[in-house]
């Protein structure tokens, strides 16, 4: 069981490592409206992490915060 649960907790945390480089990715384009396509979809991936007990749940609200604050930023910037 133990293994088990490892082998899918390194996939998880592995898949949203790929998202989040992918969301650094389209940030340094500059693109908000795909920002903001990107950051759904990351929060999704983090949501589901913290309801599977991969992630702890103010671990995923406080990565969310950081990304949107990162969004917010550009969108500030460029008006």
């Amino acid at each position: 069981q133990n293994a088990k649960r490892r082998t899918i907790n390194r996939a998880r945390r592995s898949s949203m490592k790929t998202q989040l480089k992918r969301f650094d990715t389209v940030l340094g384009e500059g693109k908000v409206d795909a920002i903001a396509t990107e950051l759904k979809t990351t929060a999704t991936k983090l949501d589901k992490m913290a309801s599977k007990g991969t992630m702890h749940k103010k671990t995923a609200a406080r990565k969310k915060s950081r990304l949107a604050k990162k969004l917010n930023a550009l969108k500030t910037k460029k008006a």
